[in-house]
């Protein structure tokens, strides 16, 4: 019977197991093996909401850069704890936490020529809203015209382009008529692709929504 040492018999071993783990199992905790868009965390954070008045389907995650799914982050500003602060030029919207935090969402932004940063507040949040594009947007694009206040406005839905929550930004007590809204095109997120607007994955602007009060101050860069 051959003898074998028990260092080279431990030896032996924990290679054939390194091969085993290597070549069959993927894990989370290596970065080699880490895929953003199957981890279980993000997969339950952008699953499908039955529950929602109109039940939403779930985010297609790998058409999404992993960026711009919501996080947790290091953030340092001089802007209070509960701020807004959109960072237009990588498509990041924060919300300010204690202790140099903040949640970091991805954002899709106006085409050029129909950006406006300043500073405002949150006047007023609405779940599923109507949409009406205002008198201007008509006169680009007349076939809006059948969604005018005139007319009622665009009844909510999946369809709708506010999505399933809107944030009303105001300046003082004139509307800007930009809003922080969902929208169902989310591999949209992180271009320049929308009408002035900020728009978030529904199931983001569904946190957002929960997490941050009216009069809420905002900050776009």
């Amino acid at each position: 019977m051959m003898n074998i040492s028990r260092r080279t018999f431990l030896a032996g071993s924990a290679s054939l197991s390194g091969l085993a783990v290597s070549g069959c199992v993927s894990s989370t905790s290596d970065p080699e093996f880490y895929i953003p868009s199957q981890d279980p965390a993000y997969l339950s954070m952008y699953g499908a909401m039955p529950e929602e008045r109109f039940p939403l389907p779930a985010i297609n995650l790998k058409k999404v850069p992993d960026q711009y799914y919501r996080q947790q982050v290091d953030y340092s500003t001089s802007e209070r704890v509960g701020t807004l602060v959109v960072d237009t030029s990588n498509y990041y919207l924060y919300l300010v936490q204690e202790n140099g935090k903040a949640m970091r969402y991805g954002v899709g932004l106006g085409r050029a020529g129909f950006e406006w940063s300043g500073r405002a507040r949150i006047a007023r949040k609405s779940a599923w809203p109507k949409w009406t594009p205002p008198d201007e947007m008509i006169e680009r694009e007349p076939e809006l015209e059948k969604w005018s206040w005139r007319n009622g406005g665009m009844p909510p839905g999946l369809e709708n382009p506010l999505g399933a929550r809107a944030l009303y930004i105001f300046q003082g007590n004139q509307d800007t008529l930009y809003r922080l809204h969902g929208t169902a095109e989310y591999w949209t997120i992180g271009s320049a692709v929308s009408s002035g607007c900020v728009r978030l994955m529904n199931q983001d602007i569904i946190d957002l929504h929960g997490r941050v009060p009216v009069g809420t101050p905002i900050v776009v860069l």
